[in-house]
Order: C-alpha cells, then structure tokens, then sequence
C-alpha cells in the first residue's frame, strides 16, 4: 500500500472542542460515546402503567450501554496512544539526513496504512481500529472502531475519515463524536450508519471482494475504492456511486489520483496483474469507464505503490524495482532496483526535497534521487516490514509492523546522499 500525493489540508480543530475537553480536567474524555436520546440512567417507558423498573432492570441497562462503549471504542482511557519524542542519536553528526523525531505508540497489532495533516494523523491497524491523534498536543484524540477486520486504508478530508475493513468503507464525522455516518460497500452499496449486523460479521459477503484502498480526488469530491479487479468510483456530494474503472486482469492493489484540469480527475492503478493503467474520469461520468493507456514496459510482478511527483510518477513493484515514468509522454524514464532480495511496498517523497522513499519489507527506507533515481542511501526505519507511509507539509510518516507510526524530518540536503 502505498502512499498517494494530496493537496496538505489544515483540520477544522476550532470545530472540534471536544478535542480540548479531553485533556481539561473535569470534561468528559473524547473517547466517551454519544450519549443516546434516552438516558442510560433512565428506564424506557413501559407500555402498561402499572410497570415499574426495577433497579436489577436498570443495573442491567447500564451494563449493556456500557458493554456497547467499550466494544466500539478500542481502548479505555488509561490506555490512550501517545506520540512521544525521539532523541537523535549520538552517531548522527552529519551535515544530511532522516531523522526519526517522534514515534507513535498504541496500536495493539501491526499498523497497516496512515494519513496525515499537518495538524491530525490517522493510523488503521490488525487491531480493527483507526486512531486519531493530535500531533501538536501528541495525544491520541479517539479511537474509530467497530469494524470486522483490520483497517488496511485510511483518508481523511475537511471533517470526514474514510476507513476500510474486508469490503466495508466507513465514514466517520469527526467534527463533534466518533460518529459513523454511512457505510459503503465494494459491490456499490449504501446504509446509514455502521450498516447494521452484517458489518460485524468477518469474512467477505457473496457479492463482494476485499477492498484494497481508496484514494480522494484533488477536489474531496470523488472517492475511488480498488476492490478486485476493478476501482468504484463514489460521489461523495451525494454518497452514490458513479461506476467502476474496469480494465485489469488482476486484483488492483495501489493507486493514486491527480488532477488533469478542472472537473477531470487522473487516476493511475497497479495491479498484480503486473500493469499500470491511466484513467482519465471527467466529471459527470458514469458506467464502466476503461483505460486510456496502459503503461509499457511492464513490472514482472505484483505493482505495490503508486506516488506522483508534477509530471512524472513512481512505481514500485515486487519484482525489485522502482520505475519513474512521464505523465506526457507515458513513456519510462529510469528503472532501478530498490533493495536486493526485498521490494518497496510504499513509495513517497520526502517534503521539501526531491528525494524519492521507499519503505521495504525488510524495515529499510530507501533513498533515490527524484530526477535520476541514483541511489542516495539506506536507513534502518524499523525492525519489522513497512506497510505504508504518507507525508504532510513537512514531515514523513512510516506504519510498520511493529505496532508503531514513525514521523521523520530531513536534516540538511538530502540530494546529496546520506553522511
């Protein structure tokens, strides 16, 4: 999974003044639910008169509110995720480099995709949950749970987080609760809120394949779900989807959006058909919609990531190479290989440097000269594999297996090579 390129966004914070609440002694914990209509501490009223609830009834009503808190919400407040401080190591005296600043902790099971602003991250775990932290405060904000398997893709625009789980997309409204607003399925389907029982049940319903990503248009106004060998296309100014891009021979792993002109978005897939395709989507378009080109030479193996960079794109692969290629003229510029007996399943650039970053099963981040693709040098990001990484303005962020979200800085001229 890897990461895609996105216009930085500023988070409706003053919007949110739950946020603050949570960390002022005295206000409730942003992790607490919704309050429902009817107050748990109060008994529904009974349809004969004479019935009165008694207080083992009651007991038990709260006993289910609460069950029903915890179920949906991954952790307790005592166990809230914490982005801590990273100091430099001794041995980093030279005049460039990638520094790891800080570190996020409190996933349960590896971290398999990650999103960020510049002031909000978003982390989608085997845990079955999606977690959202404060990166100015360095506190986890809230827990999106609920889901029937691990998040294998998270986005977030203006006050929405999209998060996927099998062939489930959930859409989160951040702005006041934790609140699931809609649920979309692979197959084109809509329902209100989490999507009832059904969404609780693991494993993939007949008539529907696993969703491997989704990506946002330029604008936020399209979302794109990969799932099987095709992509849907969502409008998400009315939440209906629109139609599929069609056109590979094999599950559709990665793939990245940009915009070609106003109303007309670029959307670039990799499949483990070994292809990269170009769609070109105008708005108002409908029904099946095939490629306007297919990317040759091809990978020799599963295409992992997708990243674009003004007029040219990357790609990595499990065939052990890394290609950039131009969007004008669709032809392949340089190829290289990312790593001797590992591949970079997430690609990105680093902010403020034209340096190209993979990060590879091994733990290693890969350094390449965006222009050249000259090898710049290795860092030893984690001990365990990179699932996906993501930028905002100014920082690098990596989640890996190891249960953690790394956040790096450049240090100095990365062009140069790692000192």
């Amino acid at each position: 999974m890897g990461a895609e390129r996105k216009s930085i966004e500023r988070s409706p914070l003053s919007h949110r003044r739950f946020f603050e609440r949570g960390q002022a002694p005295g206000h409730p914990s942003p992790h607490s639910p919704t309050p429902s209509p009817a107050h748990p501490h109060t008994a529904s009223p009974s349809p004969t008169p004479t019935h009165t609830a008694s207080a083992a009834e009651l007991k038990t009503k709260i006993s289910d509110y609460k069950a029903q808190s915890e179920q949906t919400m991954s952790m307790s407040e005592g166990h809230r995720g914490e982005i801590k401080s990273v100091s430099p190591p001794k041995s980093s005296k030279g005049p460039s480099g990638l520094q790891c600043v800080h570190v996020a902790e409190g996933h349960t099971k590896p971290v398999l995709c990650v999103d960020a602003t510049d002031d909000l991250l978003f982390t989608g775990s085997k845990d079955r949950t999606c977690k959202v932290w404060n990166l100015v405060t360095g506190q986890e904000i809230m827990s999106l749970g609920d889901h029937p398997s691990s998040v294998v893709s998270v986005r977030y625009t203006s006050s929405l987080v999209f998060t996927v789980s099998t062939s489930y997309i959930k859409v989160w409204d951040i702005r006041d609760s934790a609140k699931c607003i809609q649920t979309l399925t692979s197959s084109g389907q809509v329902s209100s809120g989490d999507g009832g029982v059904a969404l609780r049940t693991p494993g993939i319903p007949p008539g529907e394949n696993q969703i491997s990503q989704v990506a946002l248009n330029p604008a936020a106004t399209f979302l794109y779900a990969a799932a099987g060998n095709a992509v849907r296309m969502w409008d998400l100014r009315k939440f209906v989807s629109t139609g599929k891009l069609t056109g590979h021979l094999g599950p559709v792993g990665c793939l990245t959006v940009d915009q070609l002109g106003p109303g007309q978005d670029l959307v670039l897939t990799g499949s483990k058909d070994h292809h990269i395709k170009i769609f070109e989507v105008a708005e108002g378009a409908q029904g099946s919609i095939t490629s306007c080109m297919t990317f040759e030479p091809k990978h020799q193996d599963s295409v992992e990531a997708l990243v674009v960079h003004g007029d040219t794109f990357y790609s990595s692969s499990r065939d052990l190479s890394i290609k950039r290629w131009d969007l004008s003229s669709k032809q392949q510029l340089q190829q290289c290989v990312s790593s001797p007996g590992d591949w970079a399943s997430a690609l990105s650039l680093v902010p403020g440097s034209p340096v190209v970053v993979g990060g590879c099963r091994g733990g290693l981040l890969r350094l390449w000269h965006a222009e050249t693709l000259t090898p710049l040098g290795d860092i030893q990001g984690h001990d365990c594999p990179i699932n996906s990484m993501t930028t905002n303005s100014s920082q690098l962020f990596t989640a890996s297996d190891d249960r953690t979200v790394k956040v790096w800085q450049a240090k100095g001229h990365l062009e140069g090579g790692l000192h």
